[in-house]
């Protein structure tokens, strides 16, 4: 389950990161698995949702606060990845968005 816990019913924020990759991803499965694992571990981590289709995606962080989302920003291997994101993406749009109202529907 991409959650730590069930959704907040409202008042936090979702990242939602938008991607069309290059042809050159030398390094970047290395690194999206070292962020990944990092960023679960960032105080104020919720979560998160991805969809791949081919060589586009769409991944969705979820956090409690925008300062959460400020300390991960400023994280050294974070910068470190993003400072890649020219030669891995040819397409990128990164968005900030307040979580108004969450409806959670799951069935097994």
């Amino acid at each position: 389950m991409p959650w730590k816990k069930s959704p907040p019913l409202n008042g936090y924020y979702a990242v939602i990161f938008s991607s069309t990759k290059s042809d050159n991803l030398n390094g970047y499965a290395e690194m999206d698995e070292l962020t990944m694992t990092l960023a679960m571990e960032q105080t104020g981590f919720l979560g998160y949702e991805a969809v791949v289709n081919g060589n586009k995606s769409i991944f969705i962080s979820y956090w409690e606060s925008l300062s959460a989302i400020e300390k991960w920003k400023h994280d050294s291997v974070h910068k470190q990845a993003k400072s890649q994101a020219k030669k891995w993406y040819k397409r990128y749009l990164s968005q900030i968005c307040k979580v108004e109202h969450t409806h959670l529907n799951e069935s097994e």
